[in-house]
């Protein structure tokens, strides 16, 4: 199948609202970080990329037709590679909101993940906080570098990205720019809003599912 879809944006812009609207519009099943706890040996092909080993990226995302947040988000030069013809969506948000979210959501799960839940969520926790190293070398307590890494990304993206490939995004925007770029027919419903920052639920407290 390979991805026709690639979000580029960081986690906590959008992405699990953009992963319904993808899937909503036909271009799923869409992979995102809760996707990790749905797929045996997913947890340690990701683990692998981040340290630099050679995946096989077709078959990590054999059945699905798009990708969004993390961990993927991290990867999209390699991915371009392998799914040239991708179709990529840089999701964004304002710097100072998005920090707060992620502050107070993510990094906030990444602290206290493990101690409340015990080992269920051990491989995911370690995944994620190598997964961050690799992104914002760990300095999760450093506001001005966090926001300086998050500021650099939308650049870095237009350096990988052809123009005609690209739309910068703001999930708030609804349906007609994203449908627009992908050539699909506006749906006869409302755009999808899920796990905002007072109902955030985080992906390594997700048990892996049947």
């Amino acid at each position: 199948m390979g991805l026709k879809v690639l979000g580029a944006g960081f986690g906590r812009t959008g992405t699990h609202s953009l992963q319904l609207a993808l899937n909503t519009l036909g271009f799923g099943p869409c992979y995102h970080m809760f996707e990790v706890a749905k797929n045996p040996g997913h947890n340690k092909i990701w683990l692998e990329a981040i340290e630099g080993k050679p995946v096989n990226w077709q078959e990590l995302f054999k059945g699905y037709q798009s990708a969004v947040d993390w961990p993927a988000a991290a990867f999209v030069p390699q991915l371009l590679d392998v799914f040239p013809d991708a179709r990529i969506i840089l999701t964004l948000r304002d710097p100072e909101d998005w920090y707060q979210s992620i502050s107070k959501t993510i990094f906030s799960s990444l602290a206290i993940e493990g101690k409340v839940r015990g080992m269920v969520n051990s491989s995911r926790k370690n995944m994620a906080s190598q997964l961050f190293k690799r992104v914002f070398s760990g300095r999760y307590q450093d506001k001005e570098h966090i926001l300086e890494v998050f500021g650099q990304h939308p650049g870095k993206v237009e350096e990988w990205v052809p123009r005609e490939s690209l739309l910068k995004y703001r999930v708030t925007e609804g349906w007609q720019p994203l449908c627009e770029f992908l050539g699909v027919p506006i749906p006869d419903q409302a755009f999808p809003r899920s796990n905002d920052r007072q109902n955030f639920q985080s992906p390594l407290s997700l048990r892996k599912q049947s």
